[in-house]
């Protein structure tokens, strides 16, 4: 079935193409996010009803609830909602460059990078949470840069991007029980704590800077959408329609990798999101192929939709923990964690039985 786009065009000569699937989807997806952030805003000891709670918002709850809304829980909801978002663009950017459903920060070890800048705050210096935020910041940026050296050769391809990564994963990852063992209980256990991925004690400290981060790189990345789908028909092909390659695939690595790293920051390696995010949401808007086991192809980015997902993934899996086994006793990277996980051993089982691996 055919689906009918809608082209906008200003006078300027800018022009945005809508498509009908993907702002009904998008716009579902938003309905789900601002629901479960009503939701978890309510849920705690003070159990706040959704009424209440969107009242509050609007400036018209009282005292007590006007604290516990605005100070102590709508910070974490936020942070939870721009990490999602933040993981979820990073990852389809990746998995776009690398034309690769496993091209992820979680597979190349980005997380595990960050977490490495972390570990070295906090074992080596006993850093305060924002060392530590900036630590996890440059452990990833670092390690991304790494990735990006390792794996060029006369440019960024594919699978030696993945391969590079799983490689420096693995290294990072020695490096950082290596840190473990050499810290004291104290740092050990505060180290271990970050290393699950958790939304709970997050404030406006955190939102803020992932605030600031957005401004600079949603528009940045949206504003390449058309020259990232044009190099997924191949190098010569966008070449010839005058887009720079590495140019493009350098500035949106780099994009990609401080959107991860600033989310790792805030939160933690919260695992898996930014794995499955883009994969759900193209299998929401592309078509079913027969023969493909319902796989979506890699062509087309679908940017928005991979953001909108992962921030909703985020907050739906913080509600679903504290639900079940109540505030701040299950972290929420426990949650994405075992969910991914098994998203990945699926995804695995497909490509295979697919001859693409």
């Amino acid at each position: 079935m055919k689906t009918t786009r809608t082209t906008l065009r200003t006078r300027g000569g800018l022009s945005v193409r809508l498509d009908p699937r993907t702002l009904t989807v998008v716009a579902l997806l938003l309905l789900i996010a601002l629901a479960a952030s009503v939701a978890l805003i309510g849920t705690g000891d003070f159990s706040i009803p959704p009424g209440d709670v969107l009242r509050t918002l609007l400036g018209d709850g009282d005292a007590r609830q006007e604290f516990i809304v605005t100070e102590l829980r709508l910070p974490r909801v936020l942070v939870g909602l721009l990490v999602g978002g933040s993981l979820g663009l990073g990852g389809a950017l990746f998995q776009s460059i690398s034309r690769n459903p496993l091209g992820s920060p979680d597979i190349l070890g980005l997380g595990q990078g960050s977490t490495a800048g972390a570990l070295v705050v906090i074992v080596l210096f006993s850093g305060g949470a924002t060392q530590v935020a900036l630590g996890a910041l440059v452990g990833g940026l670092v390690t991304g840069l790494a990735i990006y050296l390792l794996a060029w050769k006369q440019g960024v391809h594919g699978y030696r991007l993945v391969l590079v990564g799983i490689g420096v994963s693995a290294i990072v990852t020695a490096v950082n029980g290596y840190l473990l063992t050499k810290a004291d209980i104290v740092d050990a256990t505060r180290a271990i704590v970050w290393m699950t991925g958790s939304l709970g004690g997050r404030d406006w400290e955190q939102v803020w800077p992932l605030l600031a981060l957005w401004a600079v790189l949603v528009p940045l990345v949206l504003g390449q959408a058309r020259a990232l789908r044009v190099t997924e028909m191949g190098d010569d092909v966008a070449y010839a329609l005058g887009v720079r390659v590495e140019r493009v695939r350098l500035l949106l690595m780099v994009a990609a990798v401080l959107l991860t790293a600033g989310a790792t920051a805030a939160a933690g390696p919260v695992g898996f999101v930014a794995l499955t995010a883009p994969q759900l949401a193209r299998r929401m808007i592309l078509p079913r192929r027969r023969g493909s086991a319902g796989a979506a192809p890699l062509s087309g980015p679908h940017l928005m939709t991979s953001m909108v997902m992962g921030a909703t993934l985020l907050v739906v899996a913080d509600w679903a923990s504290q639900q079940l086994f109540g505030a701040d006793q299950l972290p929420v990277g426990v949650v994405t964690g075992v969910l991914g996980g098994g998203y990945l051993l699926w995804l695995l089982v497909t490509e295979r039985r697919a001859g693409r691996i």
